[in-house]
């Protein structure tokens, strides 16, 4: 992903504020706040790739309100997350813990009693926070209403629009406006933790003929941009892979899906636009009631997506589309020289809830893979991980499971009900889009080895 420098981002900022996109000045420290526990909110798109947002490549497209908080706050370049699917990915966000442990790769399972209640929604509200859920919850089919103290989420996937194509009012903006009533709840007196889990830009394909609906106001926004296909999206690129992966479910969602794959493509980043609207309603609401200058903003995605790299569209698989996801996190209370800092530390999504915890000065009561990244908010430098442990282990006919490690210069893959089993590994340092299996080169087999045992030992001590 191309670096940008602080003035990247003001040169965004400006051409998305003559558009009249975007959004409030925000706080640049505390205001008589010193000392309190900060009100939290964590923002969480639906199959968001790490670079579709104005901040981290893409220029044109218009998300100035998490631009504007990346500009303020951090923005984590290499955020990844363990699985790319949403029920696991965001049992792992709630919880800090692997799925596999959990045994929490199927879209009808809860998340165990003991790891919920030691989840980074109940203890905060253990310890005096109020919480608010809103959105997909993503984690089983039983809605945990009664652990909230304010609740707007829903079961499965949801809705973009509650009828017709188009008609009515589009689910992002509802979600805007119920989080605006959240804090019509909220007083300076009690600390706030509310999670706002956007659908978008999941798709929705019972909208056959627009599987990325966007909000009308959004119908025809980037008309005329074009979209160059990626560097591994043709069929030369495919052909290098085995059947199994050529023609798994990616694929076949690619062909029914993306018929005008630019087209198609635009929606994506539609929703993108709109989701970024809805966090600017947000912003404006927390300043109108002022909660904004000690209120910390998390933003990340449960998981990322292929917009024709290897000829697919989804995610599941471990090449770099599918696993990583934007990280922006802005703090009010840190200091100017704190801030606009592009850092490169490799986060996970296990990560969140532990440093969510730290933030607001609670203690983990059960055992957490993850570990908070607060100490990068303040300039430090901690002891931090080179390489994590990935899996995937959905059961579906046309998706093959695959672990591996993924460290800071090689990735390893291996499909776990091949036979014999398949294997991939990449220099990332030399070949960042991963067209180049070494796996079979005599030249690689010590690294090849050495990450085998990676593998092994990482997910033998998973949590």
């Amino acid at each position: 992903m191309p670096g940008h420098s602080r003035r990247d981002f003001l040169k965004t900022g400006a051409a998305a504020g003559a558009l009249g996109l975007a959004g409030l000045s925000l706080p640049r420290r505390a205001s008589g706040g010193e000392g309190k526990r900060p009100n939290i909110l964590f923002l969480l798109t639906d199959d968001h790739r790490a670079d579709a947002l104005g901040c981290m490549g893409r220029p044109f497209l218009q998300t100035p309100n998490i631009d504007r908080l990346a500009l303020d706050g951090v923005l984590f370049r290499n955020n990844f997350v363990t699985t790319a699917i949403c029920c696991t990915s965001r049992a792992s966000i709630f919880s800090g813990r692997y799925g596999g442990p959990m045994d929490l790769h199927r879209f009808d399972k809860e998340l165990p009693e003991e790891v919920w209640r030691n989840s980074y929604p109940m203890l905060l509200r253990a310890a005096g926070y109020r919480t608010g859920f809103i959105g997909k919850f993503g984690v089983g089919n039983k809605m945990p209403v009664e652990d909230f103290d304010f609740w707007e989420g829903f079961p499965g996937q949801g809705s973009y629009f509650e009828g017709e194509l188009g008609k009515g009012t589009h689910l992002t903006r509802r979600m805007g406006e119920q989080a605006v009533r959240f804090f019509e709840g909220c007083t300076s007196d009690q600390p706030f933790c509310l999670s706002v889990s956007f659908k978008a830009p999941h798709s929705q394909p019972e909208y056959r003929d627009r599987p990325f609906p966007p909000d009308p106001e959004d119908a025809d926004l980037y008309k005329g941009i074009p979209i160059p296909q990626p560097k591994t999206g043709d069929e030369l690129h495919r052909a290098r892979l085995p059947e199994f992966i050529r023609e798994s479910e990616g694929r076949v969602r690619r062909l029914a899906w993306f018929k005008d794959a630019e087209e198609t493509t635009r929606d994506y980043f539609r929703l993108i636009t709109g989701v970024d609207r809805a966090i600017g309603v947000m912003l404006k609401a927390l300043e109108e009631r002022g909660l904004s200058d000690n209120t910390v903003i998390v933003f990340t995605g449960d998981n990322g997506y292929f917009l024709g790299e290897r000829g697919f569209e989804g995610k599941w698989l471990m090449y770099e589309e599918s696993i990583r996801t934007p990280l922006v996190v802005y703090d009010p209370r840190l200091p100017q020289d704190l801030r606009g800092l592009r850092l490169v530390p490799m986060t996970l999504n296990i990560d969140i809830a532990p440093t969510l915890l730290d933030l607001a000065g609670v203690s983990a009561n059960g055992p957490m893979a993850g570990k908070s990244f607060r100490p990068f908010l303040e300039g430090k430098t901690p002891e931090w991980r080179t390489e994590w442990f990935y899996e995937h282990l959905f059961q579906h006919p046309k998706i093959p499971k695959c672990e591996g490690v993924r460290s800071q210069t090689h990735k390893y893959i291996r499909y776990v009900e091949t036979d014999p089993m398949f294997e991939e590994l990449y220099d990332l340092s030399k070949d960042p889009f991963e067209e180049n299996n070494l796996a079979q080169d005599p030249a690689h087999k010590d690294m090849l080895a050495k990450l085998r045992e990676r593998c092994e030992a990482l997910k033998a001590g998973m949590v």
